[in-house]
């Protein structure tokens, strides 16, 4: 009994380490964002907060625009996020409890495309934007990211298992293929909505390489292009204002993983149900 007590101990002493590695550079980098440059790089560096927060916000606001650049990365994502809910929603609904020809082979192309790297993907990708008039445009931003495997896949393993007796029942008491998704599927896989939608949001809200690439004009910059700006000399950078740029754009990530923390765990695990 002993043993088992100072077992559990040393896992607890464990834990609270590990929990405290993982969480300080995110309370650092709040704190930070209220001192002062120097009192960040004191040593050593100032661990409480301070009076700073005000200032360095109208300084970063001076240098990237960033309420304009919060709302374009905010109506982006969530444009993103509820299209591609809806998409992928469908698309796995069709492939799990429709039997059609060729719906295995189908799924296989599904799976094959995540193994593409999304690099190789973006000068044709930029290539047929330019064709169809969408660059500098966030409708050239959200179309290509929609051809997204990995929704499909989430959504098809969650949906494979569903009683095919409630699908019946519900066929025979007149309901439509339109009303049996949205009035019983969709509600029944609601852990995996919710994880569909932290992937999708946080993949579109930290999205840096693809709205670079189609994006021109500074006043359409989204906030990890925007953060990407406060580069400047590295003899004279400013990292509190570089840290709390970095503060704000982690805290909507932040809120949406602990609001909807459940549905994301219980999602993956029944991702994870095999055929």
């Amino acid at each position: 009994m002993k043993n088992i007590k100072t077992g559990k101990f040393l896992c607890l002493i464990i834990l609270i380490i590990a929990a405290f590695l993982a969480l300080f550079p995110f309370y650092f980098m709040f704190v930070a964002g209220t001192n002062t440059n120097t009192d960040i790089l004191a040593v050593p560096p100032r661990l409480i907060p301070g009076f700073e927060l005000a200032h360095n916000f109208r300084s970063l606001n001076g240098k990237i625009g960033l309420l304009r650049s919060i709302w374009n990365t905010l109506a982006v994502s969530v444009i993103y996020t509820v299209i591609s809910t809806i998409l992928f929603s469908a698309a796995g609904y069709a492939l799990a409890l429709f039997s059609f020809k060729g719906r295995n082979i189908i799924f296989g192309f599904i799976l094959a495309s995540m193994m593409i790297p999304s690099l190789v993907m973006y000068v044709p990708l930029f290539e047929m934007m330019i064709k169809i008039h969408l660059t500098d445009t966030y409708a050239g931003v959200v179309l290509p990211l929609l051809a997204n495997a990995f929704g499909i896949f989430l959504m098809r393993q969650n949906m494979l298992h569903f009683p095919a007796v409630l699908l019946e029942a519900a066929r025979i008491d007149g309901v439509g293929e339109l009303g049996i998704f949205v009035k019983i599927v969709l509600p029944n896989v609601r852990p995996a909505l919710g994880a569909l939608v932290i992937y999708m949001f946080t993949g579109m809200w930290n999205n840096f390489m693809w709205p670079l690439i189609i994006l021109g004009s500074k006043r359409l910059y989204t906030l990890p292009v925007s953060l990407a700006m406060l580069d400047g000399n590295p003899t004279n950078k400013n990292y509190a204002v570089i840290l709390l740029a970095a503060a704000i754009a982690t805290l909507p990530v932040l809120l949406i993983f602990f609001i909807f923390q459940k549905q994301f765990i219980a999602g993956v695990m029944g991702g994870a149900v095999k055929e």
